[in-house]
């Protein structure tokens, strides 16, 4: 089992709070993983794997402009997914994924392995990073999981 899995249940679990995500190009894979450990169903509350831009618009509330402005892949769409998941659910934590996992789709501003993570806290902010992971296509998801844990474990360490 991911020690960071652990982490993220047993601090949710002692505060009482709860975890949804918002899964683009890692189509469920974080919300796999998370519920992979025994017991998940006492903090994680739900996963959206919106792949597509209508998907985004209809169960996150992204505007169509942001996406039609910005695009799929780019840090005002990954906000608007995690604070629009943070307005549809009933949690504390939200994370959220969008990016080109490839083989294909990428382009000289958005690479293949281009990903953002944003992760929004109720009543607290959302912040969003980009990155540019190297490898096929399962590599680049596997890695955005990772790191979209790791940063949920920083996030759940910093807020005390």
């Amino acid at each position: 089992m991911d020690v960071r899995v652990v982490e993220i249940a047993e601090t949710l679990r002692s505060r009482g709070q709860w975890l949804a995500v918002a899964e683009s190009c890692t189509g469920g894979l974080v919300a796999k993983t998370l519920t992979d450990l025994a017991g998940s169903s006492a903090w994680f509350e739900r996963g959206v794997v919106s792949y597509s831009n209508r998907s985004k618009e209809d169960l996150l509330g992204v505007a169509a402009s942001v996406l039609q402005q910005h695009g799929a892949v780019s840090e005002p769409t990954v906000r608007a997914m995690a604070m629009g998941l943070l307005d549809r659910a009933p949690v504390d934590w939200t994370l959220a994924l969008t990016g080109i996992a490839g083989p294909g789709g990428g382009s000289d501003g958005k690479p293949v392995g281009t990903v953002w993570i944003a992760c929004a806290r109720r009543g607290g902010d959302c912040s969003a990073r980009c990155f540019r992971f190297d490898g096929d296509r399962a590599s680049v998801r596997l890695q955005s999981v990772r790191m979209a844990l790791d940063i949920l474990v920083d996030r759940l360490r910093h807020a005390g």
